[in-house]
């Protein structure tokens, strides 16, 4: 299909029809980049967004080159990568383009294709080997060749930066890894050479948010580039996590032993080569924060934690320059053993929870130690260096520690607003199996990672099928939008029907609030509910619950009242758990019992795995069961000092951004269920408070919109009966004929 949108674009779209929502969606995205600038859209899920998105990107880049050189499309796990690269093969194909080079980056783990490297990193030959450390010690530029990796020595003898080394074309990451094989050459070091060669790259958010990575990557795109952050309902946690550390007192003591590992390869060096000690500090002399080299491995190890604008210029001073008292090696190792002493000390004698400032850290660490705030930012650049002139390829456990100490030790003396410093004890009256003591540097704003990337680009486009109150992420990230929009979704007949649950049979109100939600008859009601729609429902059930703690209460009560056992005698059980191998076998399981016509019940958590990302298309979900408002825990420290942050910093209220925050998720729990216009099911909100309409409306367009005015402040009864009523309805299966026109819109019909 070919659709004309004016000004010399033309989009190849390679299906026979287009949803009325998908080209809005182009429209929208025109505008946006016909004025540049940043943007939000919504659009319901199950409607082709990325299909979407990169047919429309393709067609105004070829009609504009000079203003999109680069499409870069973030999403969030490995699958969606792969699946995203599948749906631009599928475009590109369907253009006949023969000049587009569109690949996927991922981590080490999932490009690697040395087998030697692959069975040393798993079954447990050795703990402390990952495929990074490993990868590491066979391609550092001071490895003999009979301990290099062969793949990467053929890429680094074929290496020109003027000749690409991969012909054009789409790769999946499968397919980079199987060329990879053939050439000879590494895929991980291959995807990262031709970053500055493709038109389309489309990877994880975090290369370009977490500053730990995202330097190593960023510095060959171009600035006419359009950045999409597909799936970005959480970006805002996203820039959070990226600049927030945990460490725990093994971490500590593992930096620990590895700083004395460290001294002994200084002494040893001192007496074999010290002329090489020398050039290190001639060259930090000189400013010089990483040494140079042309191989590819050295440049993208030696990334900072921090991008260059943050360890430069900040004041009078030439901060580029690596401070005196850490420009030689033995001087640093000792700084960094007073640094790492001081916090086991913190772990051995704080027996109270302790938050604090950046800058009330820095004074006790400057009160112990004497140590300054200035070189401390310049850790993870001085360790980097030090292990290159040492030529040091140790990685078990402890150097991974000393890296994530000297991480920390860095943030913490760069930022001085915008994160706490949390210091929590392990709690000896807790249960068996409880945490550790952890020190965290938690970030509490998310424009820091946030802002370098809307500042950079030309065009930043936030988009999901749950963005909705969108109003609050312009405060969030604390950028001005070109456009926001949230989308309907066209149908023909009502394939979902968002029904609020208020009461039980018995007339008594439900909710999750934590004064009522382990009342006995609220428990009762809400498992009633469960067995009655096990009874109505085909195939596929899926159950959310604000909290795992929540989840495993409510099973406990209704395994005491025999609704577990009720359950089970219409369908199989299955559970989400916080670890992801289990939670994979029990999603398997669920599948399984679908297929096989069984029929299954997902009992999962809002915010877990099965929430973010699992798609419950067709038989798998017929209906989704939200038991409760899923808001976080608001007796969090963190979760505190970041409210706190956001009234002061951003004039966000508490109550906006919780509220925000839990409904978002809702949402996220509910678009599960309808992935496409020919499925269909039932959206079961189970909770008195949703029957507010401040509620309501803040829940996406597509799905408030979708709620009828006797649908709402339902008994559990009520609720049956329409559910009943829908399902007969939906089992004659829709003509698409019916839909031509309406809801699929053909060439003439856009015309």
């Amino acid at each position: 299909m070919k659709i004309s949108l004016g000004d010399g674009v033309e989009v190849a779209f390679p299906y026979d029809y287009i949803y009325p929502e998908q080209l809005q969606y182009m429209r929208h995205l025109k505008q946006l980049l016909d004025t540049g600038g940043h943007g939000l859209i919504e659009m319901p899920s199950g409607t082709g967004k990325t299909a979407t998105i990169l047919s429309f990107m393709l067609a105004y880049q070829r009609a504009f080159p000079d203003r999109i050189r680069q499409i870069i499309y973030c999403t969030r796990t490995v699958p969606e990568v792969d699946k995203a690269l599948g749906e631009l093969k599928r475009i590109v194909g369907y253009r006949g383009d023969s000049d587009v080079l569109g690949i996927g980056l991922s981590a080490r783990k999932n490009l690697c294709i040395n087998t030697d490297v692959l069975s040393s990193t798993s079954g447990g030959n050795d703990s402390g080997w990952s495929v990074d450390a490993r990868c590491h010690a066979l391609t550092a530029s001071w490895r003999r060749e009979s301990d290099s990796c062969r793949f990467f020595e053929t890429l680094e003898a074929n290496r020109n930066d003027n000749k690409p080394l991969i012909p054009i074309g789409i790769y999946t990451l499968e397919e980079l890894k199987e060329y990879g094989r053939q050439s000879g050459m590494c895929p991980y070091f291959l995807a990262r050479h031709a970053l500055g060669q493709a038109k389309v790259l489309i990877y994880s958010y975090y290369y370009l948010l977490d500053p730990k990575v995202a330097e190593s990557v960023s510095r060959s795109l171009t600035r006419d580039a359009v950045v999409v952050f597909d799936e970005a309902h959480n970006i805002d946690n996203v820039c959070i996590e990226s600049l927030s550390i945990d460490l725990t007192r093994s971490t500590v003591d593992n930096a620990a032993r590895s700083l004395n590992v460290l001294s002994d390869k200084i002494a040893q060096i001192k007496q074999e080569d010290s002329q090489r000690l020398k050039d290190e500090y001639e060259n930090l002399l000189r400013g010089l924060k990483r040494a140079q080299s042309d191989r590819l491995q050295d440049r993208i190890m030696a990334s900072p934690v921090l991008p260059d604008d943050l360890l430069i210029n900040s004041t009078q001073e030439d901060e580029s320059m690596v401070p005196g008292s850490i420009r030689r090696a033995e001087h640093f190792v000792a700084f960094m053993k007073r640094f790492v002493e001081f916090l086991r000390s913190r772990f051995r004698r704080s027996q109270c929870v302790i938050s604090e400032s950046p800058s009330a850290f820095l004074e006790s660490v400057k009160r112990d130690t004497l140590i300054e705030r200035r070189p401390m930012r310049f850790m993870t650049e001085r360790l980097a260096a030090l292990e290159r002139t040492l030529q040091d390829t140790s990685t078990g456990s402890q150097h991974q520690a000393l890296q994530r100490v000297a991480a920390f030790g860095t943030l913490v003396s760069t930022y001085q607003t915008g994160f706490t410093v949390l210091f929590e004890p392990l709690d000896e009256t807790a249960a068996a199996g409880a945490t550790s003591a952890l020190l965290t540097l938690s970030c509490l704003d998310a424009t820091i990672a946030m802002r370098p990337v809307l500042s950079r680009f030309r065009a930043v486009l936030i988009t999901s099928g749950t963005l909705s109150p969108l109003e609050i992420y312009p405060r969030l990230l604390d950028f001005s939008p070109v456009i926001m929009e949230s989308l309907p979704m066209t149908l023909v007949r009502d394939q979902t029907s968002p029904l609020i649950v208020t009461r039980g049979a018995d007339q008594v109100a439900v909710s999750s609030r934590f004064e009522i939600r382990n009342d006995p008859a609220v428990v009762r009601n809400y498992g009633q509910l469960l067995v009655d729609f096990c009874r109505v429902t085909p195939d596929g059930l899926v159950a959310f619950f604000p909290s795992y703690t929540y989840l495993e209460t409510i099973v406990s009560m209704w395994t005491e009242m025999g609704i577990m056992e009720a359950v089970m005698r219409l369908r199989l059980v299955f559970i989400e758990t916080p670890d992801i191998r289990e939670t994979t076998m029990a999603l398997n399981g669920y599948r399984k019992a679908c297929d096989l016509g069984r029929g299954g019940v997902l009992l999962s958590v809002a915010r877990g795995k099965v929430s973010e990302g699992i798609d419950f298309d067709g038989h798998y979900g017929r209906a989704v069961i939200l038991f409760g408002i899923p808001f976080q825990y608001t007796e969090s420290r963190i979760l505190k000092a970041r409210l706190e942050y956001m009234r002061e910093a951003y004039d966000i209220r508490e109550t906006d951004f919780l509220s925000f925050d839990a409904l978002r998720h809702a949402a996220q729990c509910l678009g599960r269920v309808l992935r496409g216009k020919n499925d269909y099911g039932l959206m079961v909100l189970a909770d008195k408070r949703y029957n507010r309409p401040e509620k309501r409306n803040k829940l996406p367009k597509w799905i408030a919109n979708n709620i009828a005015p006797a649908n709402v402040n339902l008994s559990a009864d009520q609720a049956v009966v329409i559910a009943k009523a829908f399902f007969r309805r939906m089992a004659n299966p829709i003509d698409q004929r019916d839909q031509i026109g309406y809801a699929l819109l053909r060439e003439e019909d856009i015309e």
